[in-house]
């Protein structure tokens, strides 16, 4: 008798074991691939530029105008960014201001018929911008949207500004002229 209760209890464990699901095979570990490295982009590089400002290459970038309750506004700058110049007419005032992003307490100005240097001082409202107060009759205004092709503003320590005369520049001119 006890080969046979020895027996079944063989038999009965073969039985049970035989109803539990097998281990599941543990995942496949993968080496993680390589980081990909990729080669850093070139230094930009800015050609020196030649001694005639006329031949420089302009600042990438265009004018808008607008209007607002204190006068009106024309901006220079790439689309989507900050503007890099602006001259503002302040109606009530009765002034302009010619602004620029950026520090720097001095810039030149030059054109086809003038080259002035003018103080800088930060304008307190945008933070980022130096300023310079201009009366709207001064020949340095007709001289900047006049100049033939472009103007340049220059300012130690920062790339200089070549822009384009445009139409916004002369038309914030006029409406604190007129």
């Amino acid at each position: 008798m006890r080969y046979t209760f020895a027996a079944a209890a063989a038999s009965i464990a073969l039985l049970l074991a035989g109803c539990v699901p097998p281990p599941k095979p543990a995942p496949e570990v993968r080496p993680a691939p390589p980081p990909v490295v990729r080669p850093s982009p070139p230094p930009v590089v800015t050609p020196p530029l030649g001694a005639d400002w006329n031949d420089w290459p302009f600042t990438p970038g265009d004018w808008a105008y607008r209007k607002d309750g204190v006068g009106s506004i024309a901006l220079f700058g790439p689309p989507g960014g900050d503007a890099l110049l602006m001259l503002r007419c302040d109606r009530t005032r009765g002034a302009m201001y010619l602004s620029v992003h950026g520090p720097g307490d001095a810039a030149t100005i030059r054109t086809t018929t003038l080259t002035r240097s003018i103080l800088l001082r930060p304008t307190g409202g945008d933070a980022g911008y130096v300023a310079s107060q201009v009366v709207p009759s001064d020949a340095m205004l007709d001289a900047m949207a006049f100049s033939r092709g472009r103007f340049v503003v220059e300012r130690t320590g920062a790339a200089p500004l070549v822009v384009p005369p445009y139409a916004e520049l002369g038309r914030v001119i006029e409406d604190c002229r007129g």
